[in-house]
């Protein structure tokens, strides 16, 4: 297992746990017992996916003689509205809580409507990170010339549970029809938290951190952000930009390779990182991780259920896998499996697979089932077995 001090340099569970704090305990370690995944697996192609990612992990272990504990919990999203009436039920959020208690980590597969956001706020999963790094393998599947990608490595940090998503909202009827209502606020020790996040991440990696904003549109919350993460990033020796989310948009896509650290409120942090999948070629590879004060996590990709197709075998399931790595390396300090998986991926890319989202000529595209298939059999290759120094997605 990796040891403690490559956490305190990169990990992004040392970057969001709060050490700063007593009641946090003592600094992120891994569990010496196998390592507890909790899973999820979501509505519409959550089933598909969850499954390919739990078939990989075993393959993973197998090569690598490393058992998981692999325990799955209850409806999420969608199907828990249609038999609970919720969207996170008492019985998935006993079963995260029973997860987190012994030391384990979330594995989720996409829920749908308010799920995410009850979630995160449910256990305080304040802090999420979305890694954007595209692959060379797929210069040539996305939309953008690879030319513009060339030094693209950029780390998204969001707030989860306050602003926009984490509001009060209702409606009313008037004489003069509906009224839709909707209120939110971010406090300075909220934003505080997310920044010193963001910060540490910057002065662990290029030291780059822009925060995004509107000022017209949206001006106290603005002064607010801006001023806070100046403030914690002078601290670090950084210096913030401030800079509009219309024209954070534009620079990601004309211009992706000036950022650094990007941290964010909630809802900017969303578009942006729908816009990270722009440069990763497809939203179908996305993943990301939030993050509680004393480091526990869940681990998701960043698309939806994508109902349209479930059960059709055409689902990527890619990001799911980056989910699953991703918790591997932050939560449980599997270095080598995250990397076996990882490039074994980019193998089976670099050989002409792809799935439909990710099609281009000259390659033969697969469904899901396929996909998984040739991951795992470049996995069971012993003599390709990728060395852990090739590990992508950490925060330095």
């Amino acid at each position: 297992m990796q040891k403690l001090e490559h956490v305190k340099k990169n990990g992004l569970v040392w970057l969001a746990a709060d050490l700063q704090d007593k009641k946090c305990g003592a600094a992120p370690s891994f569990p010496q017992t196998p390592p507890l995944i909790g899973v999820l697996e979501g509505t519409g192609i959550g089933v598909e996916i969850i499954d390919s990612a739990l078939q990989v992990l075993k393959a993973a272990g197998q090569v690598l003689n490393v058992k998981f504990e692999i325990r799955h919990g209850g409806l999420i999203g969608e199907d828990a509205i249609a038999a609970h009436g919720q969207w996170l039920p008492e019985e998935t959020t006993e079963f995260c809580a029973d997860i987190f208690s012994l030391g384990g980590a979330i594995l989720s597969g996409p829920g749908g409507g308010r799920y995410v956001y009850d979630l995160r706020r449910r256990f305080d999963l304040f802090c999420k990170f979305v890694p954007v790094r595209p692959w060379p393998e797929l210069a040539r599947a996305g939309k953008i010339a690879p030319r513009f990608l060339q030094g693209v490595d950029l780390l998204i940090v969001r707030d989860n549970i306050s602003g926009v998503y984490q509001g009060c909202w209702g409606e009313r009827v008037t004489d003069k029809g509906r009224v839709a209502e909707h209120s939110f606020s971010y406090s300075e020790a909220e934003v505080h938290r997310i920044a010193r996040v963001a910060a540490r991440a910057a002065a662990s990696r290029r030291g780059g951190l822009h925060v995004i904003v509107k000022e017209g549109g949206v001006p106290t919350v603005t002064a607010l952000w801006r001023d806070v993460v100046g403030a914690v990033a002078k601290q670090d020796g950084l210096d913030a930009r401030a800079i509009n989310i219309d024209l954070a948009a534009y620079e990601l896509i004309q211009n992706p390779a000036r950022f650094d650290v990007i941290v964010a409120p909630n809802l900017f942090g969303d578009i942006i990182a729908d816009l990270g999948g722009v440069l990763l070629s497809s939203r179908g590879v996305t993943f990301s991780g939030n993050f509680d004060p004393r480091g526990r996590a869940v681990y998701q990709t960043n698309h939806g259920c994508a109902r349209d197709l479930a059960g059709t075998d055409t689902a990527n399931p890619v990001g799911q896998l980056f989910s699953l790595t991703m918790m591997l390396r932050e939560s449980f300090g599997l270095e080598e499996a995250a990397a076996l998986i990882e490039n074994s991926v980019a193998r089976v890319w670099r050989a002409g697979w792809r799935t439909a989202d990710l099609a281009e000529p000259g390659c033969q595209t697969v469904g899901t089932k396929a996909m998984t298939a040739k991951i795992i059999e470049q996995i069971l290759r012993p003599a390709e077995r990728p060395s852990p120094h090739e590990a992508r997605f950490v925060a330095g």
